[in-house]
């Protein structure tokens, strides 16, 4: 996709969501770092539902400690993984309290060392938490950074990479919300809402979903 392309790409984005938030409820950066763990493959509805109980009487690392493993477990059994999920968020928890003074780092390696934390967790925090202009590269990212050939990439980092690259700085603090809810709305995985899409025409994708 052409620079001018991609200009246009995020400002119609932009202009039909001026201020995108995460979907994933959460009342500071230590819920929303366990929503994000929590949120391995499985829906942020279905994390919202599970953490929605679980927030109004657990919302620091001390009381995560305090509830333990099997505490959490009722509250998050409906969650696909929820056994190994319970056992990194107390495991996590704990070390936030050992080595961070129970508060989260705005640091990606202290992130990453923390358990059930990965890359993409980890910039989803340091973006919502911190506001730093990370780019979250999930499966919807990844889909419509190939698709449209906006960010074409065989490897989510590659792609993230990529898009470090290419977004436009203006636009790189919210872009991966953009992105997210584009692929989760209209560029979906089966039969994308091609007909209402904003970014249609600059769009490389060549098996459009008919009007």
């Amino acid at each position: 996709m052409k620079r001018a392309d991609i200009e246009s790409f995020f400002a119609r984005l932009e202009a039909a969501n001026p201020s995108p938030k995460g979907e994933l409820k959460h009342v500071n950066p230590y819920t929303l770092l366990v929503a994000v763990v929590l949120s391995a493959q499985a829906t942020d509805v279905g994390v919202n539902k599970a953490t929605g109980p679980l927030f109004k009487v657990v919302d620091t690392p001390e009381k995560m400690v305090k509830l333990g493993e099997e505490g959490l477990k009722r509250y998050i059994k409906t969650i696909g993984l929820f056994n190994t999920k319970a056992k990194n968020v107390v495991a996590l928890s704990r070390i936030l309290l050992e080595r961070h003074g129970g508060t989260v780092p705005a640091d990606r390696d202290a992130l990453e060392q923390l358990p059930g934390v990965g890359r993409k967790t980890a910039n989803v925090v340091l973006n919502i938490a911190f506001g730093e202009p990370t780019i979250a590269v999930d499966t919807h990212i990844f889909r419509v950074s190939n698709r449209t050939g906006l960010a074409p990439g065989k490897t989510p980092l590659a792609v993230e990479q990529k898009l470090l690259k290419v977004v436009p700085q203006h636009y790189r603090l919210h872009a991966h919300h953009w992105l997210i809810l584009h692929g989760r709305y209209i560029c979906t995985a089966r039969k994308p809402a091609c007909p209402t899409c904003p970014v249609r025409d600059l769009c490389a994708y060549k098996e459009k979903t008919p009007a």
